[in-house]
């Protein structure tokens, strides 16, 4: 986890160069070999993203890449498994790319057409299926025509008034004497109730609809889900109901197949559907059987393709952001290059001019910038998380500070401190560290699910964390909210009873009884490591351990939040900000010890000048503490002498940094922006003698330009100075006064989350232990019962 330095460099290499060069550049990157990031990424930005001269390319990358996109979804819906390799391919020669190109589309045309030619054979399989089922189960439900005509005929003789009549004669032969017609099909099980109803109310009672629920599910071609079905069978009369019912068949999307009007008939179609099934089924075998051959072999090379494209992509994306000389046969490029990686650049760019053939070779040169490099650091698989972590809040400026080397201790710790569980942390390192023993499996590695996937990258982190738990957990003698008696307890209770202190009639008449650790014999001394077991029996365990938590929480945040502001000063050091360390550094450090560093002070020394003899007379330190900002004039208990003097100059000192932070740093670049001609001579050898920082060195800069003075003078070129403005900088100065006073309360109180976790853990892991043993003794008393009820059942037989 190291800064890296970066220089500025142009690189200058010609068109038959440039696939090899930017190549051999791109796997030394891979390998963390070579970083480079480009200086100006746009350095032809008068030209549109569709004018610039690779943009041809990288459309034919994006095409391929869909391409590949259907050819992992195909071979993911046929189970097969993606292999990959352990070393990335290179990136493939322009003639090479043509060829994959040409493949792709090849294997993506014949991909679709197998696809297409088995979604109609399964569509049409599940039809002759579907007609099956259909005619097999309505065979059940209609008579012969016949047998309708007789019963027609039958009951229009019961009724010899209507030959009688015109009217009801011509009505009733004309229903009568209309030819009956069938409709059949299969409509879903959620639709069959409004299906029926809609045929009633429009076909006014002139159909007879008959439907029966199919015992197996069949898949729905539209949607592609397995759904219950009905068999449904309406009989009606005439041709205008027969149209009205077809319609009401569509709008259900009901699936309909024609009737046979005659038994021999239906059995012939079923007959000939189940060759046909038979047939079909052989069919799509044996498509199937030829789809999963070409995945497979597709298979093979789709890891090697997927990272030629993308490196060919990334490559003409950047040689996008370069520019083209006059004579648009050299490209031009401008990078951040890591000072300790040159060697490697260079090798990259003569190993990409060999093997490519060229007589010229590609070089660079240096280009001087005033630019600020971007931030690089490098890192492995155990500080990179860490570094996410701290990224996650923000990156810090070209050679700041980085604090990620100091959360690789602090983050666990204080995690453990909140945690701070023997059992749980040691389960926690143990799981943690099968994954840092399992790191290279490919299953691990390659995992697609979210959760694992974040476990597996901040193993390290997990090690740690369950380490250190382990750790603070015997430091609070807490193992699954049991406490170890491993040294055994400083604590004699038998003393009490032979200095007469207690007696048996104590024991029965008192439920709570106080060991006094001034009976000679009682307190032997303290416990070794940790907490004494002994106090896991006490009814004020709990209240002495959140006393003990709560101030040691307090001690970590605020040496913590301490330790933070001291790493400031190394910024304004080396970029040569003095200034910052007068204005901004010492209040704020001051700020914080007079405060909180006092109240740290208080803590520790009431830990040290008060024992078990003497506890009762300490002062409280909430008071003491609150005392420090109310000045009370009596009636105040103290710790040693000239507490309330010394807490009065603390707490004016704290209250007079916070103007020093607020005008500071603005007055002092106001007066070093205006200071006119009193500062001239003071000014010719400043750079030269104390080496100024770059903020106060563009102010002067700024300042010459106004009374007329060349630029090029003080060493800079035009530019560089930035105009002064105050406002700005007394508005960010106050944000920051602000945040920094207000953060310094809040912090302090959220560090005090650490205790309050610890207390919720140790509690849920309490109850959960109770929960167990509860469970445990009702399987227990259940298992009683029933080799009870075996028992008495043997014995009444």
């Amino acid at each position: 986890m190291l800064l890296v330095s970066l220089s500025s460099f142009g690189l200058f290499t010609f068109v038959k160069l440039l696939s090899t060069s930017v190549c051999k550049i791109g796997v030394l990157t891979s390998m963390n070999q070579l970083l480079f990031f480009l200086l100006h990424p746009q350095l032809n930005p008068s030209v549109s993203v569709f004018q610039r001269k690779f943009v041809g390319e990288v459309k034919k990358c994006e095409e391929m890449e869909r391409i590949l996109g259907f050819l992992v979804q195909e071979i993911k819906k046929a189970d097969i498994p993606l292999p990959e390799g352990d070393t990335a391919p290179a990136a493939p020669h322009l003639k090479h790319m043509l060829e994959i190109q040409e493949q792709l589309q090849k294997l993506e045309t014949e991909l679709r057409e197998v696809t297409k030619n088995k979604e109609k054979l399964k569509k049409n399989l599940l039809e002759l299926t579907e007609y099956t089922y259909m005619l097999r189960i309505t065979q059940t439900f209609i008579k012969r025509p016949v047998e309708y005509e007789s019963c027609l005929h039958a009951n229009f003789e019961e009724f010899p008034s209507l030959e009688n009549d015109p009217l009801v004669d011509y009505t009733c032969m004309h229903r009568l004497g209309a030819k009956l017609g069938f409709i059949s099909g299969l409509v879903h099980q959620a639709k069959i109730e409004a299906f029926e109803k809609m045929l009633w109310r429009v076909c006014k009672g002139y159909t007879i609809l008959t439907y029966a629920e199919l015992d197996e599910c069949l898949e729905d071609p539209d949607t592609g889900e397995i759904r219950k079905w009905f068999v449904f069978l309406i009989s009606f009369w005439g041709e205008q109901i027969g149209q009205k019912v077809k319609k009401i068949c569509d709008c259900y999307h009901c699936h309909v197949y024609p009737y046979p009007n005659t038994t021999e008939e239906r059995r012939d179609v079923i007959e000939g559907l189940n060759v046909r099934i038979q047939d079909l089924h052989v069919v799509l075998h044996k498509t199937e059987d030829y789809l999963r051959q070409v995945l497979c072999k597709a298979s093979e090379s789709i890891y090697t393709w997927v990272i030629q494209v993308k490196k060919m992509k990334a490559i003409h994306h950047v040689l996008n952001q370069c520019s083209f000389d006059v004579t648009n046969k050299c490209l031009i490029a401008e990078v951040w290059c890591p000072v300790a990686d040159l060697p490697n650049l260079r090798r990259a760019l003569e190993e990409g001019s060999r093997k490519s053939g060229a007589a010229i070779s590609s070089f660079m040169n240096t280009i001087p910038t005033t630019d600020t490099p971007p931030t690089l650091i490098r890192t492995n698989k155990f500080t990179s998380g860490f570094q996410n972590i701290v990224d996650a809040y923000g990156v810090g400026n070209y050679r700041e500070v980085n604090p990620a080397l100091y959360t690789i201790i602090t983050f666990p710790f204080l995690f453990a401190v909140m945690f701070g569980d023997f059992g749980h942390g040691l389960l926690m390192f143990i799981f943690a560290l099968l994954m840092v023993l399992y790191e290279n499996h490919p299953r691990l590695m390659r995992s697609q699910d979210e959760i694992m996937k974040t476990f597996f990258e901040g193993r390290y982190i997990i090690l740690l964390m369950g380490l250190f738990s382990v750790y603070t957990g015997l430091i609070y003698n807490d193992c699954f909210s049991k406490s170890l008696n491993i040294f055994g307890s400083g604590w004699n209770i038998s003393a009490m009873f032979e200095q007469n202190i207690w007696r048996l009639d104590d024991l029965k008449s008192n439920q709570y009884l106080t060991l006094d650790p001034n009976v000679t014999g009682v307190f032997n001394g303290v416990y070794p490591f940790g907490i004494d077991p002994i106090w896991n029996l006490a009814s004020n365990r709990l209240s002495f351990l959140n006393s003990f938590k709560m101030k040691m929480s307090v001690i970590f945040g605020v040496t913590h939040m301490t330790f933070g502001v001291i790493l400031g000063v190394f910024n304004h050091l080396y970029f040569r900000k003095r200034h910052n360390i007068y204005l901004v550094f010492l209040p704020e450090l001051l700020f914080m010890l007079c405060i909180f560093g006092y109240l740290v002070f208080m803590i520790i020394f009431k830990w040290l000048a008060y024992s078990a003899e003497n506890s009762r007379s300490a002062p409280s330190i909430l008071i003491q503490f609150i005392n420090m900002f109310l000045f009370p004039t009596s009636g105040m208990d103290t710790f040693y002498t000239g507490q309330v003097i010394l807490q009065r100059f603390l707490f004016i000192v704290a209250l007079l940094s916070v103007p020093v932070m607020l005008f500071g740093k603005p007055l002092y670049l106001y007066w070093l922006h205006n200071g006119g001609r009193g500062i001239g001579m003071y000014r010719s050898g400043y750079r030269l003698v104390r080496k100024e920082s770059e903020e106060e060195l563009s102010l002067l800069q700024s300042h010459d330009v106004e009374e007329g003075s060349s630029p090029s003078d003080s060493g800079h070129r035009e530019g560089d100075g930035e105009e002064f403005n105050f406002a700005d900088v007394f508005m960010n100065q106050t944000i920051h006064t602000i945040e920094y006073c207000l953060g310094c309360i809040s912090n302090t109180a959220s560090y005090l989350r650490l205790w309050a976790l610890s207390l919720a853990h140790a509690r849920k892991s309490l109850y959960s232990n109770v929960t167990l043993i509860l469970y445990a003794g009702f399987v227990v008393c259940l298992i009683i019962l029933e080799y009870s009820s075996y028992e008495i059942i043997w014995l009444v037989i």
